[in-house]
């Protein structure tokens, strides 16, 4: 994207060097990667990362509308209701594919999410790249003018809120069987949680345990970073059910999973936004289906996306509320690589902590490929793909 940067990164590139960088990467932590790690970041242009902030306040400003916030409380399922819930999400992304207008890079919405990231883990990423490779001074991968340590400061807050670390536990199902398994190990170093399987909670009353060097220790603030598609694929029964009431609060609560998701894209307007549609708000489908790509609402790591749309695939469908139409993004050949272009998806990511104040964006992703979506299996035998980290200005 920057021609000299991204000469002087690939002539300096040896696979020996990508080995070391893995090898360091997969030992930092308790849990290794379980994702391929790209061969390279993304160096972004002052331009770029200008449109790309311009693009998250567009979109912030509209999901801040007490019209969007009415609406959005439909998004969630009856039965998956989470009692107290909050004003404002704690945590907040949003994926913009890189495009081309005219000659100009520019940002597309695909997704957003009011659901944690890998907040952890993208801190150590950004260390690991800098021991192993020569990342030119002045760029960062932080925004709003955050380092390391302050980063992990408000990170730390945002979890932790006013508890002792011990009392905070990172909640997932299975955690140690999850490809995120290596940013809840970033995330307990960081900020001293404790990562916690959903069937090892047990419940007394309001109150909620876990156990802990054989102790029994309160639950007092949850991160939750149980995915309820899944939730409802095990079908398993837990002693703690998110409907119940509990004495303990919510790093990020549940509700805002469906709130800010799939379901609010066909709510956004705008020249950063492509079309997108309900399924079972069309009446007449568009002419040109090859340009849309149908989605369920709730689902994660593209499953059930189907980028080859026809008529009958659409008219098949039952649950059409369950599913949105939306506008093909064309990305970008973006990095140069050895063996061609790789298209990239860039995730803003925000912490949420001062209704007033609203969003502050943090950090960054970046998804690279080579193939029709995101994703291994879109990229099989192909390389430098795979996750990695933008560097700004």
């Amino acid at each position: 994207m920057i021609p000299e940067i991204r000469k002087k990164f690939n002539s300096d590139f040896s696979e020996k060097i990508y080995q070391e960088y893995l090898d360091d990467l997969n030992s930092v932590l308790k849990h290794p990667t379980d994702f391929r790690v790209c061969e390279t970041p993304l160096f972004l242009s002052r331009d770029l990362t200008s449109e790309l902030i311009k693009a998250c306040d567009d979109v912030i400003v509209q999901l801040q509308q007490e019209e969007f916030i009415k609406k959005s409380e439909a998004a969630i399922p009856e039965h998956l209701k989470v009692p107290n819930d909050f004003e404002h999400p704690l945590f907040f992304q949003i994926d913009f594919a890189i495009t081309k207008n005219g000659e100009k890079f520019w940002p597309k919405l695909i997704e957003l999410q009011a659901f944690p990231s890998l907040y952890g883990y993208q801190a150590y990423l950004n260390d690991v790249i800098r021991k192993h490779f020569d990342i030119p001074v002045g760029f960062h991968s932080y925004f709003s003018g955050l380092n390391k340590s302050t980063y992990r400061t408000l990170l730390t807050k945002t979890i932790l809120g006013n508890h002792d670390p011990e009392n905070v536990i990172l909640l997932e199902i299975e955690p140690e069987k999850q490809k995120t398994r290596i940013d809840f190990a970033a995330t307990e170093e960081l900020t001293g949680v404790t990562t916690v399987c959903l069937s090892k909670i047990k419940k007394r009353g309001k109150k909620l345990f876990y156990v802990k060097d054989g102790k029994d220790i309160q639950v007092k603030r949850i991160y939750n970073r149980v995915i309820f598609d899944e939730l409802e694929r095990k079908n398993a029964k837990f002693d703690f059910d998110f409907k119940d009431e509990i004495d303990a609060e919510w790093a990020g609560h549940p509700n805002w999973f469906f709130k800010i998701s799939k379901y609010s894209l066909p709510m956004l307007k705008g020249n950063y936004v492509p079309e997108c549609y309900f399924l079972n708000e069309i009446d007449k489908y568009p002419e040109n289906l090859n340009d849309f790509v149908l989605k369920p609402l709730f689902s994660f790591a593209g499953l059930g996306v189907d980028v080859e749309v026809t008529k009958e695939k659409l008219d098949a469908i039952e649950n059409r509320s369950n599913y949105i139409l939306q506008q093909k993004v064309d990305y970008a050949p973006l990095i140069d690589t050895p063996d061609g272009f790789s298209k990239v998806e860039i995730r803003m990511m925000f912490l949420w902590t001062n209704k007033y104040e609203g969003p502050v964006l943090v950090n960054n992703l970046i998804r690279t490929s080579k193939g029709k979506m995101m994703g291994v299996d879109f990229n099989k035998n192909k390389t430098w793909i795979g996750s990695s980290i933008a560097y700004h200005p």
